[in-house]
């Protein structure tokens, strides 16, 4: 299986406010959006690349992907029609470290890609975050009554470890039924 070394926990440190680049190109029938990236996720320069983060499980067990990627593989989302971006693009140890303008200017840029790139589905990986940067305080997860320039809006568990409300099976369905529609 593909791997990258081990990031220090200084190069863990040195990694706040990086970025990771997006993956993302015009028509995805998918654009996976995370909050904002882990530090280790950039230390290594992948997306959900922090040991504990269940998104590549996820993905698998929902039916994305046929077998289990690992975080290296991230670019291989493309040719299967995915990609992933973030709202926020600072890295930080933990998501409630942006502010609440960060997260406001963050869905600003997300307009701008979501526009550009013309995905079917958006689908923003946590319900707090998209509350906040989308000022719908009442929302739940699942399909959004609105889009966002052509593209269905569907708001989906983070799949972070410290997520405790949801093990990868209760995240797998959930996903599952998004895929469901969006391969509909």
């Amino acid at each position: 299986m593909p791997s990258f070394p081990k990031p220090t926990k200084a190069e863990i440190q040195a990694a706040y406010g990086k970025t990771v680049p997006d993956i993302i190109a015009p028509n995805l029938n998918v654009l996976f959006c995370g909050i904002n990236p882990s530090i280790y996720s950039a230390a290594v320069g992948y997306h959900f690349a922090r040991p504990g983060n269940r998104l590549w499980k996820t993905l698998h067990a929902a039916g994305f992907t046929p077998r289990l990627f690992h975080p290296s593989e991230d670019r291989e989302l493309l040719s299967l029609g995915l990609g992933m971006t973030n709202i926020g693009e600072r890295a930080t140890a933990r998501a409630d470290e942006l502010s609440k303008e960060e997260l406001l200017a963050g869905r600003q840029t997300l307009e701008q890609k979501i526009r550009h790139y013309q995905p079917k589905v958006l689908a923003i990986l946590g319900i707090t975050a998209y509350r906040t940067a989308f000022h719908q305080p009442k929302a739940v997860i699942g399909r959004q009554a609105h889009g966002l320039h052509g593209a269905i809006l569907w708001v989906l568990p983070n799949p972070s470890g410290l997520n405790a409300h949801y093990q990868v099976n209760d995240l797998a369905r959930v996903y599952a039924e998004m895929k469901q529609f969006s391969d509909g």
